[in-house]
């Protein structure tokens, strides 16, 4: 039996020849473009392409690894170009040759650019070749809890990952139940030899068993992992220290407890709100006529909601409904008789939440975020669901991960809004300023293609 799966070195070493090809593509664009006769000459070609075999030690890691999202792809390429700019500048300086930052500054915008594009398609191809059943990992899970069941299940959750899992192995026949059991324990080492094994997974606490997996992966050539006992309920980031030699896990802060990720998100949420709200009038006008002529009331419609730690403020829409008492106890619903013609327009355009812009400069919210919702639904669903609560440690957005998801709308059963915090609190706990451009992006994307749950 050939090992089918192996041909992450092959891949890696194409990528990569790739990504100087985009180096030095950007480059010869630049002269094209600007022609910058100085810039253009062997030495710095030389120097650029050095300094990249430098940082490509680093950095080409990325095409090796299976599971990888758009943003954090875009975050790598701005760390491996930063890396970049600043050793080669470093070596320059070495070398005394003449320093004019500001030559490059065309050049390394050109680099990121097309890196970050190529690094998304290559993820793309990848992903792709691996559904179709090529570069796959032989994997064997050692113990089938909770854990196991967990991992296979992220596993199989999408066949671009790239995992093929051969077995599972384990004593307990209460763990059998799972439809990859192969043997228990004592199998292993055979169905390694017979399988041509390249990963083990090993979710077991028994320090004797421990030992014998990492032999028998040992004098087989299979890469070894081991996965952590953790409850169901600690689903939160932690990160590796130790205390001497003894391990422990560190509950990792959310990204946004950090003073400089909030500036940045502030700083844009200002930039763009401000910008909104000075083009809003091209809006403002036929918006308030539409509504006036649907019917009575007024244009903007304000209500209680629960925002940044649980502090209540007013949210502004424009008005779909006609003048109702039951706004602050019901959802909307598919062909809710309270909507207007108008009114279903705007809120399967998203057209009605324009107004919260004003809301996100004052403060109350940000554009990208957990949404709002009604002061009685959070004391509801905060009984209800566990870890409610967590997603009011952020602003609330005017769009968000949940909903880019396909979870907007009414929540007619516990079980989508469970999916909804689920989704706002993972937001929290990953939030980088990639991920919110990523969220914009498919906002506006859902918004002109049409989305069933916009009611």
């Amino acid at each position: 039996m050939s090992r089918k799966g192996r041909y992450g070195q092959f891949i890696r070493s194409i990528f990569t020849i790739i990504d100087f090809a985009v180096l030095n593509i950007s480059y010869v664009l630049v002269y094209a473009l600007f022609g910058i006769s100085d810039f253009f000459t062997k030495p710095i070609w030389l120097l650029l392409n050095i300094t990249f075999m430098l940082v490509e030690l680093i950095s080409s890691r990325i095409h090796e690894r299976r599971v990888v999202f758009a943003d954090r792809v875009i975050i790598e390429a701005v760390r491996t170009v930063a890396i970049h700019l600043a050793t080669f500048l470093a070596i320059l300086s070495f070398l005394d040759i003449d320093i004019n930052p500001m030559k490059y500054v065309v050049f390394y915008a050109f680099f990121l650019s097309g890196l970050s594009i190529w690094w998304i398609i290559s993820r793309k191809i990848l992903k792709r070749y691996r559904t179709l059943g090529f570069n796959f990992r032989r994997t064997i899970i050692i113990g089938g809890g909770a854990a196991g069941s967990r991992l296979i299940s992220e596993m199989l959750s999408d066949a671009g990952y790239g995992y093929r899992i051969l077995g599972m192995f384990d004593d307990n026949k209460k763990n059998r139940g799972t439809g990859y059991y192969a043997g228990t324990f004592g199998d292993v080492e055979m169905f390694v030899k017979q399988n041509l094994i390249d990963e083990m997974y090993c979710t077991v606490i028994d320090d004797d068993l421990i030992a014998r997996m990492i032999k028998i992966a040992d004098n087989n050539a299979v890469d070894f992992y081991y996965v952590p006992q953790f409850s169901k309920n600690v689903a939160r980031k932690f990160e590796l220290s130790s205390i001497g030699n003894v391990p422990i896990l560190a509950l990792r802060p959310n990204p946004l407890n950090s003073i400089f990720n909030r500036f940045v998100k502030r700083a844009v949420d200002l930039i763009i709100s401000s910008l909104v709200l000075i083009c809003s009038p091209i809006i403002l006008i036929p918006v308030a006529i539409g509504i006036k002529i649907s019917s009575k009331g007024p244009i903007f419609f304000k209500q209680k909601r629960t925002g940044y730690r649980g502090k209540e403020f007013w949210c502004y829409k424009f008005r779909t409904m006609r003048v109702n008492s039951d706004s602050d106890k019901l959802q909307a619903t598919r062909n809710d008789p309270r909507k207007t013609k108008f009114g279903d327009f705007l809120r399967k355009t998203s057209i009605d939440e324009l107004p919260q812009f004003f809301n996100v400069w004052r403060g109350e919210m940000s554009i990208v975020g957990p949404r709002p919702h009604m002061v009685k639904h959070t004391h509801d669903y905060s009984a209800l669901i566990d870890k409610y609560m967590l997603r009011h440690t952020i602003k609330p957005g005017i769009t968000g991960w949940a909903q880019v998801n396909g979870l907007r709308g009414q929540t007619e059963h516990l079980w989508q809004m469970e999916k909804r915090v689920e989704y706002d609190v993972w937001y929290a706990e990953n939030w980088n300023l990639m991920l919110d451009l990523k969220i914009l992006f498919l906002t506006v994307y859902n918004a002109i293609k049409g989305e069933k749950n916009a009611f």
